[in-house]
C-alpha cells in the first residue's frame, strides 16, 4: 500500500514537473525583478511569499493542463514521450483534477492580497489554462507563453504597491520578449517532430532565420531592461548585471549555432543564469 502511494506521488510530482525546476526559475526571476523594484529593494515579506508560492503553484498547474491538452501529441515527440500522461501512468481526469486543486490553492493565497491583485489573478488563471492550446492555431505560442509567464510582473506591483506603474509594463514587455527568445530555443529541440505532427511554433515560423531573429529579440530584451534602469535612475550594479547578461545571451547564440538538439536545450536551460544576473543587478542597485 505504501509503495503504491509512493508510486502515485512520484507520477504526480513528475506531472507537475517538480523534478525539472527550470520552468519555476524562468517564471520566478521576472517576479523577483518586479518585487524588488516595486518594493525599492525591500519588498513586503508576506507579499513575496505569496507571489513566489503562486508562481510555483501556477507553473505546476500549467504543466498539468499542458500535458492534458497534449496527451495525444506527446507520445509522438521524442522529448515528451515518457511523460506520465503520455505513457498512461496518469489518467487525463487526474491531470484536470490536480490542475483545479492547484489553482484553488493559489486562489486561496492570492485572496490574502489586495483587490487589484485578486482581479489580476483571474487573468493569470485564464492565461495558464489557455496557453497549451495556442500551438494548434498560431505560430506564436511562445509569445502567448511570455504573456502568461510574465503576468506575475503586474501582479507583483499590484500586490506590493496597489498600482501598476508604466515601468511595470516595461518589465512585462521585457519578460515577454525574453520568454519568446528562450522558448524558441526550446522549440528548436522539437522542430522536426512538430513539423511531422502539425504543431506550430516560432522555431518553425522563423526557419533558417531562427538564430538571427532570436538574437534580435535578445537585444530587445536588454534594451527594454536598459530603459527600465534609465527610467528608475538605477546605479552601476544594475548596468553591470545587464553587461554580464548580454554576454550570457551571446554565449547562448554560440550554443544554438549548429542547431543541435543538445545545444538548443542547453541554451534554453542557460537562460536561468540570465534571469539571475539581472536580479542580482537589481538587488545590488538597492544595496549601494
Amino acid at each position: 500500500m505504501n509503495e503504491m502511494i509512493a508510486y502515485r506521488a512520484q507520477q504526480y510530482w513528475q506531472l507537475m514537473r517538480f523534478d525539472r525546476p527550470i520552468g519555476i526559475l524562468l517564471l520566478l526571476w521576472p517576479a523577483l525583478w518586479a518585487l524588488w523594484i516595486a518594493g525599492e529593494g525591500n519588498p513586503d515579506w508576506f507579499v513575496t511569499v505569496v507571489i513566489v508560492a503562486g508562481v510555483v503553484l501556477m507553473r505546476a498547474a500549467g504543466c498539468c493542463i499542458n500535458d492534458f491538452a497534449d496527451r495525444r501529441y506527446d507520445p509522438l515527440v521524442e522529448r515528451t514521450a515518457r511523460r506520465p500522461l503520455a505513457t498512461g501512468r496518469i489518467q487525463p481526469k487526474e491531470a484536470v483534477i490536480l490542475f483545479v486543486i492547484l489553482c484553488l490553492i493559489a486562489l486561496a493565497l492570492v485572496l490574502q492580497l489586495n483587490k487589484l491583485t485578486i482581479m489580476l489573478s483571474v487573468g493569470g488563471a485564464f492565461l495558464a489554462g489557455s496557453y497549451p492550446y495556442m500551438k494548434r492555431y498560431t505560430y506564436f505560442p511562445q509569445v502567448y507563453l511570455g504573456v502568461a509567464f510574465g503576468w506575475a510582473v503586474p501582479m507583483a506591483f499590484a500586490a506590493e504597491t496597489g498600482a501598476i506603474p508604466q515601468v511595470a509594463w516595461l518589465i512585462y514587455i521585457a519578460t515577454i520578449l525574453w520568454a519568446l527568445a528562450y522558448d524558441t530555443m526550446y522549440a528548436m529541440v522539437d522542430r522536426d517532430d512538430d513539423l511531422k505532427i502539425g504543431i506550430k511554433s516560432t522555431a518553425i515560423l522563423f526557419g533558417e532565420m531562427d538564430r538571427v531573429l532570436i538574437g534580435i529579440i535578445q537585444l530587445l530584451v536588454v534594451i527594454s531592461l536598459l530603459m527600465v534602469g534609465l527610467r528608475l535612475n538605477m546605479s552601476w550594479p544594475f548596468y553591470l548585471g545587464l553587461v554580464i547578461a548580454s554576454g550570457l545571451a551571446i554565449y547562448e547564440q554560440k550554443l544554438i549555432f549548429s542547431r543541435s538538439k543538445e545545444g538548443c536545450f542547453k541554451a534554453f536551460l542557460h537562460n536561468n543564469w540570465f534571469g539571475m544576473v539581472v536580479f542580482l543587478g537589481i538587488v545590488g542597485n538597492y544595496l549601494i
